[in-house]
């Protein structure tokens, strides 16, 4: 009697569809054989569907940088992102679109869905990145790490456009 009770249960669950923008991780060192990491992103991917990336991140505007709730990035190590201190915890993650420059924000109120919560108040810290246009068009917005100088560039994709954050650990 007992079995069939937790039989009926778990063949009554009802799981939801695929996510519309699937959450992903980055890391850096990316190697999965690397356990002592400097940096784990996380993040969902929003994709263009025909859209344009400033449709979806209008230029002067607070920006999720991505879907769904805000990027949490997490810094293993004491670091220095574009020239600002920041030191290693978990932050939010979000960016304002610009003509050749983006301002990236770390923020450290966590948990927050998109950009309506955010508060400037909570800023740890507010850099420049480097925009700059690819060849390949991406129609999932991606992040991935770069080697760079003395740590990596956090590379943010989408459509043609491509921003690099560098990140010295």
């Amino acid at each position: 009697m007992l079995a069939m009770v937790f039989s009926i249960t778990a063949s009554a669950q009802k799981f939801g569809g695929l996510d519309k923008s699937p959450m992903d991780m980055a890391t850096y060192p990316s190697s999965y054989k690397v356990s002592d990491k400097s940096v784990r992103v996380i993040y969902s991917r929003p994709q263009l569907k025909g859209r344009s990336v400033s449709e979806l991140a209008p230029a002067g505007e607070v920006w999720r940088t991505g879907a769904n709730e805000a990027v949490e990035i997490t810094l293993y190590k004491d670091a220095n992102i574009a020239g600002t201190d920041v030191k290693a915890g978990t932050y939010s993650l979000f960016t304002i679109p610009g003509e050749g420059k983006w301002t990236v924000i770390i923020n450290k109120n966590l948990n927050q869905w998109g950009a309506y919560s955010y508060n400037k108040k909570d800023d740890v810290a507010r850099v420049m990145a480097t925009a700059s246009t690819g060849s390949e068009s991406l129609d999932a917005f991606s992040i991935a790490f770069k080697e760079g100088d003395s740590g990596a560039d956090l590379v943010l994709g989408w459509g043609t456009i491509r921003v690099s954050l560098p990140i010295k650990f």
